[in-house]
């Protein structure tokens, strides 16, 4: 959204192909190592200020959600957010971690093997079903706030041309 209200169609269709690319050849192995890696860097590049915006924009939403916590959402975003392998991906999870009181992330079993990868956040670990609704709460109000921006954006334009 971030790319198609700054550059239009056109600015989407080329965050679009570099995200493509990224998804096809920015691995890490042999096979993609000499070319993939400007994909992945070029992607991050673009998604650089789109994520950071979006754990403001997880923040916002998070006062019109009775039980999330925006100071805390933003809190968390800017100590934990560095924490991930990715410089953009942790941003929104760490907001809506903090904004929920979950810890989100941290060690995990893929395919029998333990991985030790970072928390976000430093709330409840323990999830169930009603934990799932609060997200989805705070993820439709995120949707809605990203909606009014985007209206209040539009017409702004619309007025001044």
């Amino acid at each position: 959204l971030f790319w198609l209200l700054l550059g239009g169609l056109p600015g989407i269709a080329l965050y679009k192909a570099v995200n493509t690319a990224d998804s096809m050849i920015g691995h890490k192995t042999e096979r993609h190592l000499a070319f993939g890696w400007a994909a992945a860097r070029f992607d991050d590049l673009l998604n650089l200020v789109p994520a950071r915006l979006t754990a403001l924009l997880i923040a916002g939403a998070a006062f019109f959600v009775k039980t999330a916590h925006p100071e805390a959402a933003w809190a968390t975003a800017l100590s934990d957010a560095r924490k991930h392998d990715s410089p953009n991906a942790g941003w929104p999870e760490a907001a809506t971690a903090g904004a929920l009181g979950f810890a989100l992330g941290g060690p995990r079993a893929y395919q029998g093997e333990l991985v030790d990868l970072p928390s976000f956040g430093t709330g409840r670990t323990t999830l169930g079903p009603d934990d799932i609704d609060s997200a989805l709460r705070l993820y439709r109000m995120t949707l809605n706030v990203t909606l009014a921006i985007t209206l209040l954006v539009a017409l702004i334009l619309w007025r001044l041309s």
